[in-house]
C-alpha cells in the first residue's frame, strides 16, 4: 500500500464568519423611516375623529370595572354583543338625557325671556324690590332706573340702542356656524358611541396586545406605565365627574328648598362646573346673586354657605382620595395636571393631564429607584 505524504505548507486557519450584508444597516433605517411615515399617515387620516376616540377610551377604561361585573353575571355568548350594546346604549342616554332636559328648559326660558322682552317694551321695567334695599348706591340707581327703564318710551330707547349695537350679519353667521357645530359634535359623538362599542366587545384582546407593545416598547417599566395611566384615567373619572355630579345634586337640591329660580338647570350647570377646578364657585355664586335680585337676602346667604361647605369637602378631603389614591400623585400634582391638560386639550385634558403627570412621575422615581425597579 502506497503511503501518502500529508500536505506540506501553512495549515488553514479558522473560516471567517461570514462579513454582514452592506445594506443592513440602510434598511433598518427604511424600515423605521417607513413605520413613522405610515404612522404620522394614519395619524392624519384619523386626526377629525380623534377625539372621538379618545373619549371612547377614557369612557372604557372609567366603564370597565361594571362590564367586569357584567360579564361575571352572564359569561358573554358566541358574538359578544349583549353587554357592550347595553352599556354603550347606557352611555347614550347617560349623557343625551340630560341634556334634552336641559335643552328643553332652556327653550321655555328663552320663550320666557322674549315675553319679559316685549313687555319692557311695551309697558317698561318697574324698578326692582332688591334696587332699594341695595347697601350703597340705592338712591342713584333707582334713579337711573326710572329715568331710562321704567316708562316704555324709556326702555325702548335702551333697547333699540342694544338692538343697533348687534350686528344682524354677525347673528346669521353665528346661527350657521352654531348649527355646523352641532352637526360636526353629534357626528363625533356617534363615532365614539360606535367605537366605545367594540371597545367594550374586544377589550380584552386590544388590552393585552397594548400591554405587549409596552413591554416590548420600553421594556418592563414600559407595562407599569400603561397601567398606571389607565388607573389614573379611572381615578380622575371618579374624582371629576361623580364627585361633580354630586355636587351638583346637592346644591340642586339646596338651590330647590331656598326658592332659587329654575333650580333643575342652576344644577345642571352647577355639575358641569364642578367638575372643573374652581368652577363650582361660579356657578353657585350666580345662584346666590339670582336668589339677592329676587329679594332674599337669607336664601342667597344660604346657598353661598352651602355651596362653600360642599366644595371645601369635595375639593380638600373626598377628590384627594380618589384622585390621588388611583395615580399615586399629590394633589397638586393632580391639580396641575388637571389645569395644564385643560388649557391644552380643552375638556380632554381634565383626563389626560393627570395620565400623562401619574406616568412622568411614576418613570421619575423608577428612574430615581433603579433600572427596572418597579416602585410601590
Amino acid at each position: 500500500m502506497e503511503h501518502v505524504k500529508p500536505p506540506t505548507g501553512p495549515r488553514p486557519g479558522p473560516t471567517p464568519p461570514p462579513s454582514p450584508h452592506p445594506a443592513t444597516g440602510t434598511s433598518a433605517v427604511a424600515r423605521a423611516a417607513l413605520v413613522i411615515a405610515l404612522g404620522a399617515l394614519g395619524i392624519w387620516v384619523l386626526h377629525p375623529f380623534l377625539p372621538a376616540l379618545v373619549w371612547a377610551v377614557i369612557l372604557a377604561i372609567a366603564l370597565w370595572p361594571l362590564r367586569e361585573r357584567l360579564v361575571r353575571i352572564k359569561r358573554p355568548g358566541k358574538h359578544n354583543i349583549l353587554w357592550p350594546a347595553l352599556l354603550t346604549l347606557a352611555v347614550a342616554l347617560v349623557i343625551l338625557v340630560p341634556l334634552i332636559v336641559v335643552a328643553i328648559q332652556a327653550a321655555r326660558e328663552a320663550h320666557d325671556a322674549v315675553a319679559f322682552w316685549r313687555q319692557i317694551e311695551e309697558q317698561g321695567w318697574p324698578v326692582p324690590d332688591f334696587v332699594v334695599r341695595l347697601p350703597f348706591g340705592a338712591a342713584q340707581v333707582s334713579a337711573w332706573w326710572q329715568e331710562n327703564l321704567s316708562h316704555p318710551q324709556g326702555s325702548s330707547e335702551v333697547l333699540k340702542r342694544v338692538d343697533q349695537s348687534i350686528n344682524h350679519s354677525s347673528l346669521v353667521g353665528f346661527g350657521r356656524t352654531f348649527g355646523s357645530q352641532i352637526v360636526h359634535r353629534a357626528m363625533l359623538f356617534g363615532f365614539t358611541l360606535l367605537t366605545l362599542f367594540f371597545l367594550f366587545r374586544d377589550g380584552p384582546g386590544l388590552a393585552a396586545q397594548g400591554l405587549s407593545a409596552a413591554r416590548r416598547l420600553f421594556g418592563p417599566r414600559g407595562e407599569r406605565v400603561a397601567r398606571q395611566m389607565a388607573a389614573s384615567v379611572h381615578g380622575t373619572v371618579d374624582g371629576l365627574v361623580l364627585v361633580g355630579l354630586g355636587e351638583g345634586f346637592l346644591l340642586g337640591v339646596v338651590y330647590f328648598f331656598a326658592g332659587v329660580p329654575h333650580p333643575v338647570l342652576l344644577g345642571a350647570f352647577t355639575a358641569l362646573a364642578a367638575m372643573i377646578p374652581f368652577g363650582a364657585p361660579v356657578a353657585f355664586g350666580l345662584a346666590a346673586l339670582l336668589a339677592a335680585a329676587q329679594g332674599g337676602v337669607t336664601a342667597a346667604i344660604v346657598v353661598a354657605v352651602a355651596g362653600l361647605v360642599v366644595t371645601f369637602v369635595a375639593d380638600h378631603f373626598v377628590r384627594p382620595v380618589l384622585i390621588g389614591g388611583a395615580t399615586r400623585l399629590p394633589f397638586l400634582w393632580v391639580l396641575l395636571g388637571i389645569l395644564g391638560g385643560v388649557e391644552s386639550f380643552g375638556l380632554l385634558g381634565l383626563f389626560l393631564g393627570p395620565a400623562v403627570m401619574a406616568a412622568l412621575v411614576l418613570l421619575w422615581r423608577e428612574y430615581t429607584a433603579g433600572d427596572d425597579q418597579p416602585v410601590a
